[in-house]
């Protein structure tokens, strides 16, 4: 069987092959149907973490989703939750563009719980907002964490347990995490675990999406 190609973009820019293709090895683990080529934008080695470095990103983004078009993909994955140039992408581009925060949030939904964000970010990504509506009950910023590299830390683990717990007390029954770079250090599992909530890992949402949209 021929293999779907998906070109994954990462926020972070990395000169480390393993860092890079990580997303996209993740995504053909779970759907081997899959074949990903991962690529960085330029001049971001802290990724999106606020504002300013996502509104410079987005035409960073835009120019990568239409160079895979070209390349014949047959869609491409923003990995990053704050879906950065996704809208813009998916209005200029003939094939399905899927931003990690959007798949995460709607994914999300299916049970109808409360929901807690856990993101880097002061403020929750607009598009999950929007999606989660009256679900979303809290969200919080792990205490230290300020852009992707700190979740890499040996603390920042331990930060985001912490943080997990807190939205429990909150009134949150689910969690979400709205950072792709979260992904990156296996969170969900040990968050499901210290936390005993559901979690939704917004890299395996966006490979879902995927999967469902290409069929």
């Amino acid at each position: 069987m021929t293999k779907q190609r998906i070109g994954l973009i990462r926020v972070l820019t990395t000169p480390d092959e393993k860092l890079l293709n990580l997303h996209g090895e993740l995504v053909m683990q779970y759907f081997p149907c899959f074949d990903v080529v991962s690529r960085c934008i330029p001049d971001q080695p802290e990724g999106i973490h606020d504002g300013e470095t996502e509104r410079i990103a987005v035409p960073k983004v835009l120019a990568l989703a239409k160079e895979m078009e070209r390349e014949g993909m047959d869609a491409v994955i923003v990995s990053c939750a704050g879906d950065p140039a996704v809208e813009e992408a998916s209005r200029s581009l003939r094939i399905p563009v899927i931003g990690a925060g959007r798949a995460a949030a709607s994914a999300a939904l299916i049970t109808g719980l409360p929901v807690g964000v856990l993101g880097i970010t002061k403020i929750v990504p607009e598009a999950m907002s929007r999606i989660l509506g009256k679900n979303l009950a809290a969200d919080a910023v792990p205490e230290g964490v300020e852009s992707t590299l700190d979740l890499m830390k040996p603390e920042g683990m331990q930060a985001l347990v912490a943080a997990g717990r807190l939205l429990a007390g909150r009134g949150a029954r689910m969690l979400v995490l709205a950072c792709t770079g979260m992904s990156t250090i296996g969170a969900a599992g040990i968050l499901r675990e210290k936390t005993g909530m559901p979690v939704i890992d917004p890299v395996r949402a966006q490979a879902a999406a995927a999967w469902t949209v290409l069929g």
